[in-house]
């Protein structure tokens, strides 16, 4: 079986096994990339309240923009990292609008992916993860996101070669699989490296992929 064949056959059965994920409510692209800066080496529980508190304190990101330095880095202070992500968001915010006159991202549904994924990246503070996050979640765009979990994951079901780096899997596992599992397989992904493909201790009999599995299968001595 190829590789391509192996990815699909494995987002398959993690289907059957966790069915089809949903994730929140689409957030609009520009709070998908607020949130995602949040979310950087946080949890969603911070990322979450960080977000709300940004939301209930300022009216509009415009608000946000133009506010006090201070006042967004108290706000976001639950998240961690706050000095250096509420100047991030604001000057986030700032070059948005010195290009673009206004803080609506939905221009992006317009271009072709890969102009619309360097123009996410070329901010500070967003790389390959946010802007496929932004791009498939709010955008319906075919990007596959690749965390922490995912990239742990992938390494240990053989779906990448081991010294390939975490942007390089972006690109990688959109080749791999079809556009229209994006979101399933990496859902699917995140929540079997949570809840079994664990950093420490994999609990590989529990795994419902582990006879497709390189880890699990050199660790059964196979």
């Amino acid at each position: 079986m190829d590789l391509a064949a192996r990815a699909l056959a494995i987002h398959q059965t993690l289907l059957a096994f966790y069915g089809e994920p949903i994730w929140r409510n689409p957030l609009p692209p520009l709070d998908e990339l607020v949130s995602t800066i949040l979310s950087q080496n946080t949890n969603d529980v911070n990322r979450d309240k960080a977000f709300q508190a940004l939301r209930q304190r300022f009216a509009t990101w415009e608000e946000v923009r133009d506010a006090n330095p201070t006042e967004v880095i108290d706000c976001v202070r639950v998240a961690g990292l706050a000095n250096q992500k509420g100047p991030r968001i604001q000057q986030v915010l700032r070059q948005i609008t010195q290009e673009r006159g206004t803080l609506d991202l939905s221009f992006l549904n317009d271009w072709p992916l890969e102009e619309a994924r360097a123009w996410l990246m070329k901010f500070n503070g967003v790389g390959p993860k946010t802007a496929a996050i932004v791009l498939c979640f709010s955008l319906n765009r075919p990007a596959f996101p690749v965390d922490t979990h995912v990239y742990r994951v992938t390494g240990r079901l053989g779906l990448r070669p081991e010294n390939m780096s975490v942007e390089e899997t972006h690109t990688h596992m959109e080749a791999l699989l079809p556009p229209k599992t994006y979101y399933a397989a990496h859902l699917n992904l995140i929540r079997l490296g949570r809840e079994i493909c664990q950093a420490r201790k994999p609990n590989c009999s529990a795994c419902p992929v582990r006879e497709q599995c390189d880890f699990a299968m050199k660790s059964a001595g196979k």
